[in-house]
């Protein structure tokens, strides 16, 4: 019986691919989709340095592949070997509310795409010029419906989390906005603070520093909970306005990896991303570590599609 035992297990050990064994590679390739200096990008390089620190005789090079909302750096990955020499940052466009926007896409998000793990979450805030004289939701949601279509907000683009954010705000509180695109969060809240538009739903690390200058005001955060670096913000369903607008992030592999290697890179960053010192400079960014597992972040990739899907075609936006 032992002897039995002894060659089930020598069996499944070789059934597990040499690369979950030996992972990781002389050299990982980290895509991001975005340039550099992006969210995804600060993420994405810190990730490197601490798997760096672990594996002192590999070395992890981040790759930035921007365009097309991030579907062109998410396609590198879902098109490279799924032999862990190639893993990426991603977020929710590429991997979900792009399915809802283009009319076709150059990967399948649920085939071509492995999930890791979620990992980060970080709130969008809604803020308001200070012009508009409302100090909360319900002041401004007033203001709106005295006034319909009169008011303009700003986003990063056609079809990004800050554009939907707004269409699901107006959408939820029967209200009318125009919106206007911007390129990226800086000139869209320079919009806000110039009174270009009255109004944006913006990643909260672009909004916070502008605050004390007293031209905006910041009157919820978009995330299920309050976030724990804006503790005394109300979220917009305390306000009465079910729409929640996650910036999350997430590690990504080539469809086809090997379970057993998809779960020992998810182990190992896991276990990284909530060191104390990751940790701390994550919250510089407003950012909480998550940490969850394939199973998981593929179950919150399916809920950001199903959230936003109504939304898309209420508002009747598409890219192409």
């Amino acid at each position: 019986m032992r002897k039995l035992a002894l060659a089930l297990v020598t069996l499944l050990v070789a059934l597990v691919p040499a690369a979950a064994q030996d992972w990781p590679a002389k050299t990982v390739k980290i895509m991001v989709p975005f340039g550099p200096g992006s969210t995804p990008d600060i993420v994405a390089r810190l990730i490197a340095d601490q798997l760096k620190a672990k594996y002192p005789d590999s070395a992890f090079v981040v790759e930035n592949k921007p365009g097309a909302s991030g579907n062109t750096g998410t396609d590198a990955v879902a098109k490279a070997e799924p032999d862990g020499t190639t893993i990426g940052i991603s977020i929710g466009g590429p991997l979900a509310i792009n399915t809802l926007l283009f009319s076709k896409l150059p990967y399948d998000p649920a085939k071509d795409i492995a999930p890791v793990t979620q990992l980060v979450t970080m709130p969008s805030a809604l803020v308001v010029n200070s012009s508009l004289g409302v100090s909360s939701v319900a002041e401004l949601v007033a203001l709106l419906k005295k006034e319909p279509g009169k008011h303009n907000f700003g986003s990063i683009g056609n079809g990004s989390l800050s554009h939907l954010a707004m269409e699901g705000i107006a959408l939820k509180s029967g209200t009318k906005l125009v919106h206007v695109p911007y390129q990226g969060s800086p000139a869209a809240m320079t919009a806000v603070i110039r009174n270009d538009v009255q109004m944006a739903c913006l990643p909260a690390i672009s909004v916070t520093p502008h605050l004390a200058s007293g031209s905006v005001k910041l009157l919820a955060v978009s995330l299920p909970r309050r976030s724990a670096y804006l503790p005394d913000v109300p979220t917009l369903k305390e306000a009465g306005i079910d729409v929640e607008a996650d910036t999350w992030m997430g590690l990504i592999a080539p469809g086809g990896t090997p379970a057993a290697l998809v779960e020992k890179i998810n182990r190992d960053v896991v276990e990284l991303i909530k060191l104390p010192a990751v940790k701390e400079k994550l919250g510089t960014q407003y950012m909480e570590p998550v940490g969850n597992t394939p199973a998981q972040f593929r179950a919150v990739i399916e809920a950001e599609k199903t959230r936003w899907e109504p939304i898309v075609k209420a508002a009747n936006v598409k890219v192409n």
